[in-house]
């Protein structure tokens, strides 16, 4: 099958429902993607016990008054096919060639995961990935949680957790106090940023927050049990049931990639000030472009949906947000930057790929990625080198090599629609 649209946004987070509904609203035919079977990304994520929010509910009221806007949840996308063109596979419709004049990414950012002994234990997740979980169902009402790593992230994870009834024992973040603290007062200039910390941390009484701190190692006997923590020279160890932890954001850029579009040395989707990527008729925006937060994404996706219209429209106040936020975003990056101790690699012994079980002494011999992957199997589990070849590339400083698709397992029905729409 295959389908033709004026407009294409990949991604259905804060950024890609701004895009769609600012593209819809100038009669474009727009066709919104997303892997998940709901809309909302990471931070609207819905699920048992977890009503739609108010933003979120109120974008989606309005898109749903579009007819012009064809919504397409649990479709992934594959493969680019041809100028102009991309494979979807799709829980409702299967292998779709899907054209398009422009195409907005808004794919946003996965966790950044840093391998520590015992990380492959049962209850170790991402903090990222503990909030989508609770909010998929999974219960945790009673459990007793380390939250561990970097970020804004471990304070939301805090209060996803604590209003699903878990204990969170300790809030453990790599950066030190005197940058927190500046950040912290930094907040007072950003009232609608402080507001949310407020909101967040309410109750935090009881709950130990530990700067310049890492989790050294997760132990028990076929689950997480204990945790020891890194504190200066100092190692604490706590009785816990789980464990997330996660270092920041890394931007989702595999389709840009595979498109050509230009990556910077961030390993973001470089844009011009109209969301504009270097390959034509294709913008990004969002945490793809860089991690920034809800409100920049919103505000970038905006403007990418009308660039991407071609219909004139006064930008004016759009551009102040963005630059406001930016500046933000920018505050963020300084005050949790990694540490020299979070980037040093743990033990050899410490399994870097656990879908192939490769430690990292084993790839630690090699010169680069494409060495390491080639003599090791590293980044060639079910997880593609998103987890392995991320942390490789914060240990030894090595650049990934750029994804080939098909970018996930696919039907073969789907690879047979791809070759159809080749030949025709």
């Amino acid at each position: 099958m295959k389908q033709r649209f004026d407009i294409v946004v990949v991604g259905a987070g804060p950024t890609g429902l701004h895009a769609a509904l600012a593209a819809a609203r100038t009669g474009a035919s727009v066709a919104l993607l997303d892997d998940n079977p709901r809309a909302g990304g990471q931070i609207w994520r819905q699920g048992p016990g977890h009503s739609t929010q108010t933003p979120l509910r109120a974008l989606l009221a309005a898109l749903d008054e579009r007819s012009n806007l064809t919504y397409w949840p649990s479709a992934r996308v594959v493969a680019p096919l041809g100028p102009r063109a991309l494979l979807i596979e799709s829980a409702v419709h299967g292998g779709v060639s899907l054209a398009y004049e422009r195409l907005i990414l808004a794919t946003g950012a996965r966790e950044r995961l840093l391998p520590f002994a015992g990380w492959t234990l049962p209850g170790v997740t991402g903090a990222g990935a503990l909030q989508a979980l609770i909010k998929g169902g999974m219960p945790v009402r009673g459990e007793r949680i380390v939250i561990a790593g970097s970020g804004p992230l471990l304070i939301a994870a805090l209060a996803t957790a604590r209003e699903a009834g878990a204990q969170v024992v300790a809030i453990v973040e790599q950066a030190s106090a005197r940058n927190i603290a500046r950040f912290g007062a930094s907040l007072l200039r950003e009232p609608v940023k402080l507001q949310q910390a407020i909101r967040m941390t309410r109750g935090f009484a009881g709950v130990h927050y530990w700067t310049g701190s890492m989790v050294h190692e997760a132990l028990g006997e076929g689950r997480v049990e204990q945790v020891t923590l890194r504190r200066g020279r100092r190692r604490v160890t706590l009785d816990c049931e789980r464990i997330a932890c996660g270092y920041g954001l890394v931007p989702n850029i595999t389709l840009a990639q595979t498109l050509g579009c230009a990556i910077s040395e961030a390993g973001e989707i470089v844009v011009d000030d109209e969301q504009r990527t270097s390959v034509d008729g294709v913008l990004a925006a969002g945490e793809c472009t860089g991690v920034g937060g809800a409100e920049l994404a919103s505000v970038e996706g905006e403007i990418a949906g009308i660039v991407a219209s071609g219909v004139a429209q006064e930008r004016m106040a759009l551009d102040a947000q963005r630059a406001r936020w930016r500046r933000f975003a920018q505050r963020v990056d300084q005050a949790f930057a990694l540490s020299g101790v979070a980037r040093t690699p743990p033990a050899d012994t410490t399994l870097l790929c656990r879908c192939e079980d490769v430690s990292v002494g084993e790839v630690r011999a090699f010169p680069d990625w494409r060495q390491a992957k080639l003599h090791t199997r590293c980044g060639m589990g079910a997880c593609q080198g998103k987890i392995c070849g991320t942390a490789a590339s914060v240990y030894f400083g090595w650049s990934t090599v750029e994804p080939r698709p098909p970018f996930s397992p696919a039907q073969i029905g789907t690879l047979i629609q791809a070759e159809a729409s080749v030949t025709e």
